[in-house]
């Protein structure tokens, strides 16, 4: 199993160089001179041309940029993704800061599109064709159809609006988290619901699964021991998936609850045009898919060990 894990980081160091790349790009492709910028706000004032030329030999923008992306590189490396320009903290000490407040939504999206999905999925395969199967195709057309923001501003209106049930924005109760997990989670649910219906009704359909009910193996433990085990590789992999998405979504989800995560610090700072934040956001949520997408692989490996055996 270590062999395993540690091949599958080796497997991840040239894709966190290009996300790294991408990273750099961003900000030295962007319009605006960064040495100007980050003079401005801390002067409150439009800098000299000799302090812009000051600024720019300090922070390194007269090398070569292979230099400083070399350079970039050796520091984020170490942690150091640079200082912000909007509040003059360290970007990573801000991204750290911000990061559970967004996990929390995310966290509880991703348990509630699994209450949802998997449930009415395993349902919807064992009874074909009837109304929970047709129940569950209007459910997951609905919440692939329906934008984030729409669901917000839906739930808004029916949750704060009508019924005056819930907090519209701020993060001070676990009533104000609600809303936001609903959001990502109504939207998580549909395309994890219609693989559990696809991939259990293959299961079902398998001779070991016949054989097992022709000996009178009970129903709950064929659909929860066999058929549903076998069927949580795939579906593995679209949890994942779909909380690497929840955690990229909850920008514009966080924008509209006023939800004080990750996704609402760097629409601030690509509003005031913050680009070491942006920078930082980029490396940083790249660093965290692939970390989900390890323990997505190691999870592959704790279900199904002949998948660790064909790996080696």
């Amino acid at each position: 199993m270590v062999q395993f894990v540690l091949r599958r980081l080796l497997y991840l160091v040239p894709v966190w160089i290009g996300i790294s790349l991408v990273a750099f790009l961003l900000a030295n492709l962007a319009p605006g001179d960064p040495a100007r910028l980050a003079l401005q706000r801390a002067l409150g004032r439009q800098p000299t041309g000799a302090e812009t030329a000051a600024a720019r030999e300090q922070m390194g923008l007269n090398d070569s940029p292979p230099v400083q992306y070399l350079n970039w590189l050796g520091n984020a490396l170490t942690g150091d993704l640079g200082l912000s320009y909007r509040t003059g903290k360290p970007v990573l000490e801000s991204l750290v800061e911000r990061f559970p407040t967004t996990l929390q939504i995310a966290g509880g999206g991703l348990l509630l599109a699994i209450a949802i999905a998997i449930p009415l999925g395993v349902l919807a395969a064992v009874y074909r064709r009837g109304p929970i199967d047709h129940l569950s195709r209007v459910v997951a057309l609905l919440g692939a159809s329906m934008p984030s923001y729409w669901v917000a501003y839906l739930l808004i209106l029916l949750f704060s609006v009508r019924l005056g049930m819930l907090p519209v924005a701020g993060s001070q109760t676990w009533q104000h988290a609600v809303m936001p997990a609903l959001t990502l989670g109504i939207g998580g649910s549909a395309s994890l619901m219609r693989l559990t219906r696809s991939e259990m009704l293959e299961t079902l359909g398998q001779d070991y699964i016949r054989t097992a009910r022709a000996k009178g193996l009970h129903s709950r433990t064929l659909l929860v021991r066999h058929a549903l085990r076998n069927t949580m590789i795939p579906i593995s992999t679209v949890l994942g998936m779909r909380f690497a998405g929840m955690l990229g979504g909850a920008v514009i989800v966080e924008t509209i609850f006023s939800w004080p995560g990750i996704g609402k610090l760097v629409v601030d700072a690509i509003f005031d045009r913050d680009y070491p934040m942006i920078q930082g956001f980029v490396i940083f949520m790249g660093t965290a898919f692939l970390l989900i997408n390890l323990i997505v692989d190691i999870g592959y490996g704790l279900i199904d060990p002949r998948i660790r055996l064909a790996r080696r």
